[in-house]
């Protein structure tokens, strides 16, 4: 009978502490979402010119190592909002140029709609189901290597198709992670809410530019 007390005390308390990480990811997701937003505008009020791809990824993946190795402590809060406003800097360029198209606010509102339609249907199925998504690990490492190897790809072939099928493939690979993150939270594999938040961050930041992409090609303004 202790042993069982004992089982439904650890069981409370795992789910409790869940909750505190899933309650703590969605909040700080909240602001990191609203800082970026933020960023993006102060870009698009001066005009900053796109950083290219090199200035990009490497200050994403910069930024992307000090928020892992600080992420234990207050400087990881730091590092993770100076990775999100960095990319909503990045962000401020790409929409000034998809503003400048016929029906460029139209695009933005509709990818900025599905982004928000394809995260809340995904957390909220992970979170009602409460399934487990761990075996999506393995696709998702897959896929980020053929991901990868395709932006290589695409920085010496300009193939519009090559870039549309990029773009499909973040989108597939950022919802899986979306249901794995969300997974992990629910079932203890991730406790960090830092890193939790940014791998949330990420993959809506990916599905939001992807979807421009290809609405944009298939309205005929790419």
């Amino acid at each position: 009978m202790n042993e069982q007390n004992v089982s439904i005390g650890r069981t409370r308390q795992g789910v409790l502490e869940s909750n505190k990480v899933l309650k703590n990811t969605y909040l700080l997701l909240s602001m990191t979402l609203l800082f970026s937003g933020l960023t993006a505008a102060v870009a698009m009020a001066f005009n900053v010119p796109p950083l290219g791809p090199l200035i990009t990824l490497g200050g994403y993946f910069l930024l992307l190592f000090l928020t892992h190795k600080f992420a234990n402590s207050a400087a990881g809060l730091f590092f993770v909002f100076a990775l999100t406003g960095f990319l909503g800097l990045t962000l401020g360029p790409i929409l000034s140029m998809y503003l400048g198209l016929p029906n460029g606010d139209q695009l933005i509102m509709t990818a900025l709609g599905g982004t928000g339609v394809i995260f809340l249907g995904l957390s909220g199925y992970a979170l009602t189901t409460r399934k487990d998504f761990s075996f999506l690990g393995g696709f998702i490492v897959a896929g980020v290597m053929v991901a990868f190897l395709a932006m290589i790809g695409l920085l010496f072939l300009q193939i519009p198709a090559l870039q549309l099928a990029l773009s499909a493939l973040f989108i597939l690979l950022s919802s899986a992670l979306i249901l794995y993150q969300t997974s992990q939270i629910i079932h203890g594999g991730e406790t960090n809410y830092i890193l939790a938040t940014v791998t949330l961050y990420v993959s809506i930041y990916n599905i939001f530019i992807s979807l421009l992409q290809i609405l944009s090609a298939f309205s005929g303004d790419d």
